[in-house]
């Protein structure tokens, strides 16, 4: 009689999920993820009461492990230790320096205070979406706390990629909307006038090269005699200027900052690559430019014998008196005091950089050639030109003149207006008789026709009783002679006057609102040739740090109920700038 044979115990191939109940009357569950450091399986264990609720881990294991993966089995992390780590040793040694200043701040300053103490695979978006409206509300401008918003959502992709998350909840967050500022150019006569200036202050070439070919602030500070092109007519852009970091020289015992310790050491190189390959380029100069670093070399050349010993040569166009390269901050705030002294509105060093693409607008130069001046990527220079280049009256106007004559067949008057008026219309034949001149208080604005000079006076005289106005007759001669714009800025016509909405705030360096003395905001009528009045634009805002470290927000535009709006986002911007300068670049973050 043959014997039954009791069934064979079935075993699960390697590497497949078990469910089994152990001797401690629960039911256990493990899954392979994956392979640990030394090669071994990464088996995966959970507890549950019963084999459903078990199972039902285990197969959402599994699934995870297809899809998006398992998160990385070892070290905990917080967020702060997770955010230090990527900062100091992933990012740090990938990045430039400017970029891994910007991170730096942003993890520092904002993102481990608020956010540090939570565990790193808990982490939610609706946790980063309160802390940006904490930030905001608070005084954070929303780019600061977009600024973060971006840090941690690269922080985080790296995280994602190393296996320490599944998911990036910074991905799935909404971030802070962010309304791009639109920058005001600087007119014809405010260009010329910080010409004028810079003609009598040192290094007067280094504004004429911003606001005539539109290069960076790093670009100029770092070029070298070697890439000055005498003959040709052409400078190379080959490298940028770095701000320098500081550490203490002193041991540390001089209880001051790095930056300001008496001993410093600069630990940053001086100039970088750079940053794109388009940013290398030759630029063609205009003769007169040229001829105005050739007298900037000889005014060189006299520095470096008064130096004598002290003298560092570097080779670099714009030095210190000393020889050494400029410090893009000392060099920022030369810019402003050049304002200043100009008596121009006040405006970033970088709106020189939106001046210059913009008059090549004007000039109607092709497009393929303002992205190799301006060194932008082909795959990205329609964006860059639509952020840089503004249509201002002057563009408008050529416009509006054009389609006249294709649809009504008007001549084409929009020539090129290079004058220092804002707005002057054009004229198709030449003027020979003479030419009325508006004195407005020191101001001069000519016309053709004296009706339209006198209207402007007379409107001049009761808007400022105080202040004088009347009309001269002078003929064409004269005005060239004295005009060196000659016939170009003459008006055919009564310039635009309009309302213009003004504000206006200071806050000391801890936030505080400093009392002026002075209404917030104020409403004045201007004529478009004031220009430190006027504006056309519905509303324009920036804030800036005077040499006393008070922060101002100022607001200009010809909406009121957009300047009043403004005027709240500024002053939140001015609150953050008081309160963390080294995050807009104020101070040396060191």
């Amino acid at each position: 009689m043959a014997q039954s044979r009791s069934p064979r115990k079935s075993r699960q191939p390697n590497g497949a999920s078990s469910i089994y109940l152990g001797k401690d009357g629960r039911w256990h569950g493990r899954v392979t993820v994956g392979v640990k450091d030394d090669g071994t399986p990464d088996r995966r264990h959970i507890s549950r009461k019963t084999r459903a609720e078990a199972t039902k881990v285990v197969r959402e294991l599994e699934k995870q492990r297809d899809s998006t993966g398992v998160r990385k089995a070892g070290q905990t992390w917080t967020v702060k230790t997770w955010l230090i780590h990527w900062v100091e040793n992933i990012a740090a040694p990938s990045v430039s320096e400017n970029t891994i200043d910007g991170y730096r701040v942003a993890v520092y300053h904002h993102l481990i205070p608020g956010l540090g103490a939570h565990r790193l695979e808990k982490l939610e978006p609706e946790h980063l979406e309160r802390f940006y409206r904490r930030m905001q509300a608070s005084g954070s401008a929303a780019g600061t706390a977009h600024q973060a918003h971006r840090t941690i959502r690269t922080a985080l992709n790296e995280a994602v990629r190393r296996r320490h998350l599944t998911t990036n909840p910074a991905s799935v967050a909404k971030a802070p909307r962010v309304e791009e500022e639109e920058v005001e150019p600087y007119s014809l006569e405010e260009v010329q006038r910080l010409l004028a200036e810079a003609a009598t202050v040192r290094n007067p070439a280094r504004w004429v090269i911003a606001l005539a070919l539109g290069l960076r602030q790093g670009e100029v500070l770092g070029l070298q005699w070697e890439d000055v092109d005498f003959e040709a007519g052409v400078i190379l852009v080959r490298r940028g200027r770095l701000r320098p970091r500081y550490q203490h020289g002193c041991g540390d015992k001089c209880g001051r900052k790095p930056g300001y310790c008496p001993q410093k050491i600069n630990i940053r190189r001086e100039t970088k690559d750079t940053k794109t390959s388009a940013g290398k380029r030759a630029i063609g100069v205009p003769e007169e430019l040229m001829a105005l670093l050739r007298l900037h070399k000889e005014q060189q050349g006299r520095e470096r014998v008064l130096a004598r010993d002290l003298w560092v040569e570097k080779r670099y166009v714009f030095t210190s008196p000393t020889g050494e390269p400029l410090n893009p901050n000392t060099d920022f705030h030369r810019w402003k005091d050049l304002l200043k002294a100009a008596g121009v509105r006040d405006g970033r060093l970088h709106d020189a950089r939106h001046t210059a693409a913009t008059v090549l607008l004007i000039l109607g130069v092709p497009e393929a050639v303002v992205d190799r001046i301006m060194g932008w990527e082909p795959g990205k220079s329609a964006r860059m030109r639509r952020r840089y280049q503004h249509l201002t009256g002057q563009v408008l106007q050529q416009t509006a003149a054009k389609v006249g004559g294709l649809l009504w067949g008007k001549p084409d008057t929009s020539g090129l207006m290079t004058g220092t008026e804002p707005t002057p219309t054009q004229r198709s034949e030449p003027i020979d008789g003479p030419v009325h001149v508006a004195h407005l208080s020191g101001r001069l604005v000519a016309f053709r026709h004296i009706e339209h000079a006198q209207a402007v006076v007379s409107q001049w005289g009761a808007d400022h009783p105080d202040k004088p106005a009347c009309v001269e007759e002078w003929d064409r001669s004269r005005w060239e002679h004295e005009r060196p714009d000659g016939i170009r800025v003459i008006r055919d016509r009564i310039p635009d006057r309009r309302f213009v909405h003004h504000a206006h705030a200071v806050f000391l360096p801890g936030g505080e609102r400093l009392n002026i003395g002075a209404p917030e905001q104020w409403s004045v009528l201007a004529w478009e040739f004031e220009a430190d009045l006027y504006t056309d634009l519905p509303v324009r805002w920036h804030t800036t740090r005077r040499p006393g470290q008070e922060v101002e927000a100022q607001i200009r535009g010809t909406d009121q109920d957009a300047v009043v709006a403004a005027f709240r986002e500024a002053c939140a911007q001015a609150v953050d700038r008081a309160r963390n300068p080294e995050g807009y670049g104020d101070i040396d973050s060191s």
